[in-house]
């Protein structure tokens, strides 16, 4: 990979960026909470040719929220349970929403 492959991903959410210390420290947290999210199966970190774990933004903004949730008391296992079950319901509404405009498309009378 070219520098200006690496550097045309870095606005992909989803390339492995960051460094765990990177990732905690852009956080504010432990590499520790990093590592017990990763436990928790909340986010999987890549992996780099050295074995080094290497975190997406949109990893992070995942460990953001489970920050929060435990800075307000929450027990790290709950609160990974709460952001998996958010994303399945917000995915649920995705689908309805597609699943409501098929129907009113294929039937608009339907509809009124």
């Amino acid at each position: 990979m070219t520098a200006d492959d690496t550097l045309g991903r870095l606005d992909d959410d989803d390339y492995p960026a960051y460094t765990m210390g990177r990732a905690a420290e852009m956080l504010g947290t432990t590499q520790g909470f990093l590592r017990a999210i990763g436990e928790a199966r909340l986010i999987t970190p890549l992996r780099s040719a050295g074995g080094h774990r290497r975190y997406s933004r949109y990893q992070l903004r995942i460990a953001a929220r489970a920050r929060e949730l435990v800075d307000h008391g929450t027990p790290i296992e709950a609160a990974c349970r709460i952001i998996i079950l958010e994303d399945q319901l917000e995915e649920a509404q995705r689908l309805n929403a597609e699943y409501r405009r098929a129907t009113e498309s294929a039937n608009p009378t339907a509809a009124a």
